[in-house]
């Protein structure tokens, strides 16, 4: 009978998980040696024909060109909506003047039309007193 006693089967699990562990140890030690590999290595020293001013400028141009091109639709768009708003504003604008020409007008119609309707009334109230009575048979 091939009986492995408790203990003995744990040690080996735990070498097992050891074993495991410092592989994957391993692994992560080499990806981090390769992965700033380059900063280890010395740096060239910029050619006569590219200066590094140069080099920064094509990379900020790269750059700018490519926010432009990203942004440029959006912008236009952007830029359409603002010029529809402002067109709208002058519309409410002179909507809102030519309003308030129509009520003060309104307004002025309203006021003749009591002026007309007092005078009517005193008039008739006028003729009303200086009418003869009207005869009785």
């Amino acid at each position: 009978m091939n009986a492995v006693p408790v203990e003995n089967s744990e040690q080996i699990e735990d070498d097992k998980n050891l074993a495991a562990v410092s592989e994957v140890e391993a692994g992560i030690r080499d990806f981090v040696r390769k992965d700033i590999a380059y900063l280890r290595r010395p740096v060239a020293a910029p050619s006569a024909e590219a200066p590094a001013d140069s080099l920064a400028e094509a990379s900020v141009n790269s750059v700018s060109t490519l926010v432009q091109r990203v942004a440029g639709a959006s912008v236009s768009e952007i830029e359409t909506l603002i010029a529809e708003l402002e067109g709208l504003r002058d519309l409410m604008h002179n909507e809102g003047q030519r309003i308030q020409r129509e009520l003060a007008g309104y307004a002025q119609l309203g006021q003749t039309a009591l002026k007309s309707t007092r005078m009517i009334a005193d008039n008739l109230a006028q003729w009303k007193r200086t009418a003869p009575e009207p005869r009785q048979d």
